[in-house]
């Protein structure tokens, strides 16, 4: 039997889910408090993982990234910036090559290492990005979650309903179509959902349905060998309740705003900040406790030979 294995993956960007905002300050709280909060829970059961950082939050605060490649992490790229009128499905094609190209030089020469993985922010992604990622040097991308609905609760969620029909198990995609398997260069390496997220903030507000998330998973890991790909994010373990909180709008469509913005945003600040870390901490001895190995998505892809 093959192992079975865990790829925990991590976004690093200044979003503070406090105030549903872009924040320099939330980017200092994640260098000083949630990064350290997390690799010592990574150094604690001998996990490697791979790190999403925006070219952002890497310009901004450069030992964010230095500080995770002594635990023989990867560094990846989570593009430019994560602002909404950036997302990768309004890009135009040259701009998407434009942001990819200027990310994984600056990670490069902050970490001294190659960046050959991408996740967009927010997961947005058009079918030509499989493209613009082959064409500026990427070899793998984890953008995808297959079989995962997020209605109107996330940005982009009209060109996210394409996710429902992506495959569920790791896969090269076409040159010109990132949601479907053909025979590129890119490997797509699809985050784990059950319609539902399978990620740090379902893990915070539904901690028992993630749980029977884990089963299923689970089973269908025995069953296909498909690996668990999750996705936290180290803001994720910041506590900024201490400043008063106000919500910024950033849909002027009205459904969006009640829904992604205000609906969203109330929901995502449960169990947020250190009472994120003993949840965390469940969800990653239910992997110990049945044998996984954990690995980045540049070994797992290396190793697989997809």
């Amino acid at each position: 039997m093959k192992d079975k294995l865990a790829l925990l993956t991590n976004d690093v960007e200044t979003t503070s889910i406090w105030f549903n905002d872009l924040r320099d300050q939330t980017g200092e709280k994640v260098l000083k408090e949630g990064m350290p909060a997390l690799l010592d829970l990574y150094r604690k059961y001998g996990i490697r993982s791979t790190f999403f950082f925006t070219a952002y939050i890497a310009r901004l605060y450069p030992e964010v990234v230095r500080m995770i490649t002594n635990d023989g992490h990867e560094v990846g790229s989570h593009g430019k910036s994560h602002t909404k009128e950036k997302g990768f499905d309004v890009l135009t094609f040259a701009k998407q090559k434009e942001h990819l190209d200027y990310s994984k030089k600056l990670l490069e020469d902050i970490s001294g290492s190659e960046v050959v993985s991408f996740r967009s922010p927010a997961l947005r992604v058009a079918p030509l990005t499989a493209r613009a990622l082959i064409e500026t040097g990427f070899l793998y991308d984890s953008s995808i979650a297959s079989q995962r609905f997020d209605f109107f609760l996330s940005f982009g969620g009209r060109q996210k309903l394409s996710f429902l029909g992506a495959p569920r198990l790791p896969y090269r995609t076409q040159k010109n179509n990132i949601y479907a398997r053909g025979e590129s260069k890119l490997v797509e390496v699809p985050l784990s959902a059950t319609l539902l997220p399978f990620a740090g903030t379902t893990m915070r507000m539904l901690p028992k349905l993630t749980g029977l998330q884990q089963k299923f998973l689970n089973l269908e890991t025995r069953l296909t060998g498909k690996p668990v790909v999750f996705v936290i994010h180290p803001n994720e373990f910041i506590d900024e309740s201490l400043e008063p909180r106000t919500i910024k709008r950033r849909s002027q469509n009205p459904v969006a705003y009640v829904l992604s913005d205000q609906l969203r945003a109330r929901l995502k600040v449960r169990n947020l900040g250190p009472r994120a870390l003993p949840l965390y901490e469940k969800l990653i001895s239910f992997y110990v406790n049945k044998c996984y190995k954990f690995s980045t998505i540049r070994d797992y892809v290396e190793a697989s030979g997809i």
